[in-house]
C-alpha cells in the first residue's frame, strides 16, 4: 500500500474510495442476485432444485461484478469527494497542494487495483464460473445447448480432399449442428461440400460426433452422398451421377473446434477477449464478417480503464459548494451519469455495427467523451 500510495493523502482518498466501492459493489451485486433468483424458481422442478438453482445464480456473480464495476466505482467516488466536500476535509487537501494535476494522479493510482480486479473477474473467473453455472443446470435439467433457431448452429468451415482430411483446397464446406451435449459432444450434423465454384460436391450426414485432442472430429452414423459431373461433349448439357455411402465412423479435420462451436451460443459480450480474438481470426479467416465481434473485441479490451474514467467524472463532486447540494442529491446524480454511460455505450455500440464504422473507433468514442466531459467539468468547478 506505502509504495503504490507513498502520500498520506494518497492512502487515505484509496482507503475511503476503496470502501464505499467495495460496500456498494455487495450492494448491487446481491440486489441483481435476488432477482436472478427469482426468475430461476420457475424452472426448479425434478432434479433441479432449489439449493442446485441457488448455486447456479451465485457462479454468475462474477460475470455481474464485472458488469457492475465501473458503475460502483463511479458511486463510492462520487459519494466519497462528496463526504469531503461537505466536511471540508477536501478544502484542507487542496490548501496542502492537492492540485487537479496530482488528483488525476492519484486516481490514476487507485484505479489501476480495480483495473486488475475487473481483468480477473471478466477475462477468467466470469467465463469460467458462468460455463460451471450452466453445466450445472443442464446436468440437472437433462438438456444440452441449443441454437437460437430451429435449424440449428451453422458455421463455415474450410473445404478438404473428399475423405475429409489433407490440406486445404478451393472451396467451402457447411457444417450445420443440431444442438451441443455437455461433454462437447455434437448431435445432428449436416455438412455440404461446394467446389470452388459452388458447385454441390457432397452432402454428409451422421447422427453424433466428438472432437479428440489431435483436432479432427470422429462422426458416427454418417450416411454420404457425393455429387460427381460426367464430362460429355456437350459442356451445355452435363450429366451429374450420386453415390450414397454409409460409414460407422468417419474422422475429418476440421478448423471448427467445440470452443468455436459453444462461441456462437454466447453473445459476444460475454465472451472472454481471447475467445473472441480467436473467433474473430476463424471468421476472417472464412471470409466472414467480424464487425460486431470486433466491436465486442474492443470494448472488452478498453472496458477495465472506463474505471479510470468513472473516477474523473467523480472528482468534480469534491469541488462543489456544500450548499450546492446534500450527498444524496449527488450520489443520486452520480448514479444517473453511470447510466447514461451505460445507454451511451450500448446504443453507440448498435449504431457503429450499422453504419460499420471503424470498431476500434467504435468502441473508444464513449468512454473517450466522457472523459472529455469530466476534464471539461473539472476545469469549470476547479475554477468557480
Amino acid at each position: 500500500m506505502k509504495y503504490l500510495f507513498p502520500y498520506i493523502f494518497e492512502r487515505y482518498i484509496a482507503r475511503q474510495i476503496y470502501g464505499a466501492f467495495g460496500f456498494i459493489l455487495f450492494a448491487l451485486v446481491a440486489l441483481f442476485l435476488f432477482f436472478d433468483i427469482l426468475s430461476e424458481l420457475g424452472s426448479v422442478k425434478g432434479q433441479y432444485t432449489l439449493p442446485l438453482a441457488l448455486l447456479h445464480v451465485l457462479l454468475k456473480a462474477p460475470s455481474r461484478i464485472s458488469e457492475i464495476i465501473p458503475i460502483a466505482g463511479l458511486i463510492g467516488s462520487i459519494y466519497v469527494f462528496a463526504m469531503l466536500a461537505s466536511q471540508s476535509e477536501f478544502t484542507i487537501l487542496r490548501i496542502a497542494g492537492l492540485d487537479v494535476r496530482r488528483g488525476l494522479k492519484t486516481l490514476a493510482k487507485i484505479s489501476l487495483p480495480l483495473i486488475i480486479f475487473t481483468l480477473v473477474m471478466s477475462e477468467w473467473l466470469g467465463p469460467y464460473t458462468e460455463n460451471l453455472s450452466d453445466q450445472i443446470r443442464m446436468r440437472a435439467l437433462g438438456s444440452s445447448y441449443s441454437a437460437q433457431f430451429k435449424t440449428g448452429v451453422w458455421v463455415k468451415d474450410r473445404l478438404r480432399d473428399e475423405a475429409g482430411s489433407g490440406p486445404v483446397r478451393p472451396g467451402v464446406r457447411y457444417v450445420n449442428v443440431g444442438n451441443i451435449a455437455q461433454d462437447n459432444e455434437i448431435q445432428n450434423i449436416r455438412m455440404y461440400e461446394f467446389d470452388d465454384a459452388y458447385r454441390l460436391l457432397s452432402i454428409r450426414s451422421a447422427i453424433s460426433g466428438r472432437f479428440d485432442q489431435a483436432g479432427t472430429w470422429t462422426l458416427n452414423d454418417v450416411t454420404e452422398t457425393r455429387f460427381k459431373e460426367n464430362k460429355q461433349a456437350d459442356p451445355l448439357n452435363p450429366v451429374f451421377s450420386a453415390h450414397t455411402f454409409t460409414h460407422p465412423i468417419v474422422s475429418l479435420d476440421s478448423e471448427v473446434t467445440p470452443q468455436i462451436l459453444s462461441v456462437l451460443l454466447v453473445s459476444p459480450e460475454k465472451m472472454s477477449i481471447l475467445s473472441l480474438g480467436q473467433f474473430i481470426s476463424h471468421l476472417r479467416d472464412n471470409k466472414q464478417d467480424a464487425q460486431r465481434h470486433s466491436i465486442a473485441f474492443w470494448k472488452k479490451v478498453i472496458y477495465p480503464f472506463t474505471i479510470f474514467v468513472m473516477l474523473v467524472l467523480a472528482l468534480p463532486f469534491a469541488y462543489l459548494k456544500v450548499r450546492s447540494g446534500s450527498v444524496g442529491i449527488k450520489v443520486f446524480g452520480g448514479i444517473m451519469l453511470g447510466m447514461s454511460f451505460q445507454l451511451f455505450n450500448s446504443l453507440f455500440s448498435n449504431v457503429g455495427l450499422l453504419g460499420a464504422w471503424p470498431t476500434l473507433l467504435t468502441a473508444l468514442t464513449p468512454p473517450l467523451l466522457y472523459f472529455v466531459l469530466a476534464l471539461v467539468g473539472l476545469r469549470w468547478v476547479s475554477k468557480a
